[in-house]
């Protein structure tokens, strides 16, 4: 094949960020673009899709374009990702009929959670999805915005996520990949691979959604509208496209049954690929990427969202300080961090300030320090809070292991693979060494390889292994397993006594 270059773009929850790759897989160039997450009101959670996701894209590219210098005709396929399971009613021209409701952190939708498993039956619903409903189902956030926003209902051409979106700007073409598709809840039917007529009855009309493809299939080419936007050529291939840990891991290699990545981002992902599909109550089993291959899945709420909150209202006076010329202050605290010992002194944290995904599924859990004394210092909130974020880790893993996930190793990928305390406390609390891959671009570059795959570039997913390099790992300290077990016993323990406290403060808080 001639010379050319393949573009992958990440929308995810704080930044988008996209890379230009040659067909070797190195990077030419990245950008990054950072956008905002709106919390009009408690549980809630939105993106401005025209600013913050295309508004983004069209930058991004924009500006790989311009840094490289290359022939926008030589960029031969087109990959997007993005977070997940948000929902976006749009017009017949793709239109935003309102704000972006964002996947699992967004807990709005929990009133039409009972309503569906009340109609349908709890039962009935993971026979048929292989998963219990959750906020990050997209079939109750449809129901949500049918019974509050009755007229955004009604004129809504196609209920969407950001992929989708994307593509469509893209391509004109309404398409989404079959694990985006199985977050849409309970209208997908894993066994068959499609929408259920059924099991969509009295949420919305199943031709208002998306059409299912794989994600390394081309869905269409650049549209005269969008290549004049973005600056790509009229009728560049552009692929499905994946939700953002699918990309993520893709980027590091994960493609084969019993792989396993952890992706560190505002939320922290953890995705085996399985060669059947593998249905847990409490996890998410889905397809993978590729014809024939499958995910087990756990997802928290938050992790790098409340490493964030604590950098900014905690650690005020580091952010100050960054601002004007000084450290980072991400780092300025994982120094800090590094001299408090395991356990923190007697400090427990339960990382559920978004409520709780995986295995918990519990939108009304709340996060909580637990321990604390007069000697406690900034450094043990912080050491402490990469610990709990550690725990809910070990929690989702036994889970996945009790259903036959392999744990032997674990590849780590995102923004917080920098940083070695929390990257040191996950492999000593779960007692899983994890690789570290040298080119931790993450999504975006996963996206670049699957939209070569999708054009032709390559043969096989497999030929991800002659993109990916390793820079090293990390190993467990046994030592401090066999203490972190002793911790790990009272975190589980605080939530199971606390639970119905918990409930009862989201209750009040909500009145």
């Amino acid at each position: 094949m001639e010379k050319g270059y393949l573009l992958g773009i990440d929308i995810g929850t704080y930044e988008s960020k996209g890379v230009i790759t040659d067909l070797s897989g190195n990077v030419l160039c990245t950008q990054v673009h950072p956008h905002t997450l709106s919390i009009p009101r408690q549980g809630w959670a939105e993106h401005d899709p025209e600013k913050d996701w295309w508004g983004d894209f069209c930058f991004i590219t924009r500006n790989l374009l311009k840094e490289t210098g290359i022939d926008p005709k030589q960029i031969i396929s087109v990959g997007c990702s993005a977070i997940g399971s948000d929902c976006l009613p749009v017009d017949k021209d793709c239109n935003q009929l309102r704000m972006a409701i964002l996947y699992g952190v967004d807990t709005r939708n929990m009133n039409e959670i009972t309503e569906l498993e009340e109609k349908f039956g709890k039962d009935k619903i993971f026979e048929r999805g292989g998963m219990e409903l959750a906020t990050q189902m997209v079939g109750p956030k449809i129901l949500w915005v049918k019974k509050n926003e009755p007229e955004v209902y009604k004129k809504a051409y196609k209920f969407v996520t950001a992929t989708t979106y994307l593509v469509a700007r893209l391509t004109g073409e309404y398409v989404i990949d079959h694990m985006t598709g199985s977050f849409f809840m309970p209208m997908y039917d894993y066994k068959k691979g499609a929408w259920s007529e059924e099991m969509s009855e009295g949420i919305v009309e199943v031709d208002r959604l998306p059409e299912l493809r794989w994600s390394d299939e081309i869905a269409g080419h650049v549209t005269r509208t969008a290549a004049e936007q973005t600056g790509l050529a009229e009728g560049t291939p552009v692929v499905v496209g994946a939700v953002d840990a699918v990309s993520e891991s893709v980027s590091v290699g994960v493609v084969k049954p019993r792989q396993m990545m952890i992706m560190y981002g505002s939320t922290i992902i953890m995705l085996e690929v399985m060669d059947k599909y593998m249905t847990e109550r409490t996890l998410w089993g889905q397809p993978y990427a590729f014809k024939g291959t499958y995910g087990m899945i756990g997802g928290m709420a938050t992790s790098g969202a409340l490493t964030r909150w604590f950098r900014d209202k905690i650690s005020q006076d580091l952010v100050a300080a960054e601002q004007n010329g000084g450290p980072n202050a991400y780092g300025e605290l994982v120094k800090e961090a590094e001299s408090i010992p395991a356990g923190s002194e007697g400090l427990v944290v339960l990382p559920y300030f978004s409520g709780e995904r995986t295995p918990l599924n519990d939108p009304r859990a709340r996060g909580t320090y637990f321990g604390l004394t007069l000697a406690h210092t900034r450094a043990h909130l912080y050491k402490a809070t990469l610990e709990g974020i550690s725990f809910s880790v070990r929690h989702n893993l036994d889970v996945m292991k009790g259903v036959g996930a392999q744990l032997d190793e674990v590849i780590a990928v995102g923004g917080g693979t920098k940083n070695k305390v929390w990257l040191q406390a996950v492999s000593d609390i779960c007692g899983v060494p994890q690789r570290i891959p040298a080119v931790i671009t993450g999504a975006s570059y996963g996206d670049a390889f699957i939209a070569g795959l999708g054009a032709g570039v390559f043969s096989s997913c497999n030929d991800i292994e002659k993109w990916v390099k390793y820079n090293g790992s990390i190993k467990p300290d046994p030592e401090k397993y066999d203490l972190y077990n002793k911790y790990y016993q009272i975190y589980l323990e605080l939530y199971k006594r606390n639970k119905d406290l918990m409930h009862d403060l989201f209750n009040l808080s909500n009145h």
